[in-house]
């Protein structure tokens, strides 16, 4: 049971004894100025008309009620009604042998109840190398699918592969000009609809071994589609290597071309029409910038969007007769649905925004999930203050792999959820190597390989006892204690909110508190966390030092992240 879990249902009792049974929701939060005290409730505000009383006077009550109990150090009144709580030291101090106790599973929550949730994320076209851009995606999208499992969810990661669009046949004719190139051709200048990068050369020489001079001078119909399929599997390979070195590895990969090749497309949209939600009809002009999707004064196949609350209707099928991207992209969402997931939660890139709402009304409008989609902002890498110029068609790009052989996997995704998903990202890799306060994922491992000498150290001390922990008094003691029994809280908002950036700022601010106290220590030795002539205090102070390396342990390690014992 989280801190929060606990002093909301002292709260609702306390409130209940004075006023009787009452429904409504008591909730115990932070308060914004920390000088107002551990907590504040509105729970007084909340219930005051069902107690038919002021709310300030519902406040007093529940207040004297909330000063009887050992727990609370004090309970004050607060503007109209809201009660702020301080904490009494015995109640933070009585949280390292929760902490202890549970051990790694310390922060693991149950408000998932079990539901099944699918995170889609990465499933980029598979034409080339990952670049540092897609990384974000890829951590973010790791690091939500971690958190949701810490919580309690059954949670799936899947890969989406677009394998059926004019990309690919685009990197079918890339792999061609890269086989003649490899049979000792000079096939020309590049088609500009080709990608010029030289991830295709091994591809063009293992067609070159594979067909010898076959393809030599065949039609395109005759060797497209295996030199397509070819490449396509040499691209995903790839993939998922550079997904490997950053510690990631999917659960799920779907190609988009076997859900169309299998009849996919035409049952959902069979479905949907079942369900009334496909028509025929002709488009309004759109306005302001035209879509590429709008054909003005054709009849067109329809899906009823408008319904779920999106801007327009959209169209299922393009003018020579093919499905849109849209018609496929319900139909995967239709069959994750159909697989049993009622949460569905997609990372897509910044250039995507706009499709958001067209996505989430199919989903409502089409099946009982929910869809929730998370926008990964661009990244700016930097190397030496230097921008790092990025471009996948001419080749000249800064790839994941090579950032993870640069900086590192634990600096890669760390540094990847030092900003929201939806803000804007400056990835420095000076930054990234830096053994300096200013790099955040050297900040919070060292906050740990500290923990880890500290308790070197002390082992001749021997374990603390339940009497010993009185010894924890100083309030950077207590501020420390304060922040680690956030963590299981912090896992459940993070988690409801789908926002690991969330544990990567508490793991700053926990190696932060860590590191000022430790810091104190060297100024003042009464809070040195070795003490030869207090063995008592030290065993405290020990426990305190276990719990926190318990705890940066196991955040660093639900975000992918080592947690290093010696720097």
């Amino acid at each position: 049971m989280t801190v929060f879990r606990e002093l909301g249902q002292a709260v609702r009792d306390a409130r209940n004894a004075v006023a009787g049974p009452l429904d409504a929701p008591a909730t115990v939060e932070l308060p914004r100025d920390p000088a107002h005290g551990d907590f504040a409730t509105n729970a007084a505000m909340t219930a005051a008309r069902g107690a038919a009383m002021k709310p300030r006077d519902l406040a007093e009550a529940l207040a004297e009620r909330l000063r009887a109990d050992a727990r609370f150090a004090s309970a004050e009144i607060a503007g109209p009604g809201f009660v702020n709580l301080r904490m009494a030291p015995e109640f933070w101090r009585a949280q390292i042998p929760e902490i202890l106790g549970a051990g790694a599973a310390y922060g693991e929550t149950d408000i998932g109840a079990g539901r099944r949730v699918n995170v889609e994320y990465v499933s980029t076209n598979p034409t080339g190398p990952l670049h540092v851009g897609h990384a974000r995606g890829a951590v973010f999208g790791d690091a939500l699918a971690r958190l949701l499992a810490r919580a309690g969810y059954e949670v799936t990661t899947e890969y989406y592969i677009n394998d059926a669009g004019a990309q690919v046949d685009a990197l079918g004719r890339s792999a061609h000009y890269r086989y003649l190139e490899a049979l000792g051709e000079e096939p020309g200048p590049m088609a500009e609809d080709m990608y010029p990068g030289d991830y295709l050369k091994p591809v063009g020489a293992a067609l070159a071994e594979e067909f010898g001079g076959r393809y030599r001078d065949a039609g395109e119909s005759e060797w497209l589609a295996p030199f397509r399929d070819r490449a396509v599997a040499a691209m995903m390979a790839s993939i998922r290597e550079d997904l490997a070195a950053a510690g990631i590895e999917q659960q799920v990969f779907t190609s988009e071309r076997a859900l169309v090749e299998s009849g996919g497309v035409e049952r959902a949209i069979a479905g949907l029409e079942q369900m009334g939600l496909v028509y025929w009809g002709v488009l309004d002009p759109p306005k302001g910038r035209k879509p590429d999707d709008w054909e003005p004064g054709r009849r067109q196949m329809l899906f009823r969007s408008t319904e779920a609350g999106d801007d327009v209707d959209r169209p299922l099928k393009k003018s020579d007769g093919g499905w849109t991207y849209f018609a496929s992209d319900i139909a995967y969402h239709m069959d994750k649905a159909a697989r049993g997931f009622g949460e569905l939660i997609d990372v897509w890139g910044a250039d995507h925004g706009g499709y958001v709402k067209r996505m989430q009304a199919a989903v409502s409008a089409a099946t009982d999930a929910r869809l929730d989609v998370k926008i990964c902002q661009l990244v700016r890498v930097l190397r030496g203050g230097e921008l790092v110029r990025m471009s996948k068609r001419s080749g000249d790009f800064v790839t994941l792999r090579e950032v993870v052989d640069e900086v590192g996997r634990d600096a890669l995704r760390f540094l990847m959820l030092t900003r929201r998903n939806d803000a804007p990202l400056d990835f420095d890799l000076a930054q990234a190597v830096a053994q300096s306060r200013d790099n955040p994922v050297f900040y919070v491992q060292y906050a740990h390989a500290r923990c880890c000498s500290v308790l070197r150290h002390g082992e001749e001390i021997g374990p603390a006892g339940a009497d010993d922990l009185a010894h924890l008094e100083a309030p950077e003691e207590l501020a420390l204690i304060r922040r680690l029994a956030a963590w299981p809280h912090t896992v459940e908002t993070a988690a409801e909110a789908h926002e690991p950036h969330r544990a990567a700022f508490y793991l700053m601010d926990v190696a932060t508190d860590f590191h000022a106290l430790w810091t104190r220590g060297r100024e003042n030795a009464r809070l040195r966390f070795i003490q030869d002539d207090d063995p008592a205090g030290t065993r405290a102070r020990l426990a305190l030092v276990r719990a926190a390396a318990i705890v940066i342990a196991g955040g660093l390690r639900m975000l992918g992240v080592e947690p290093v014992e010696r720097m």
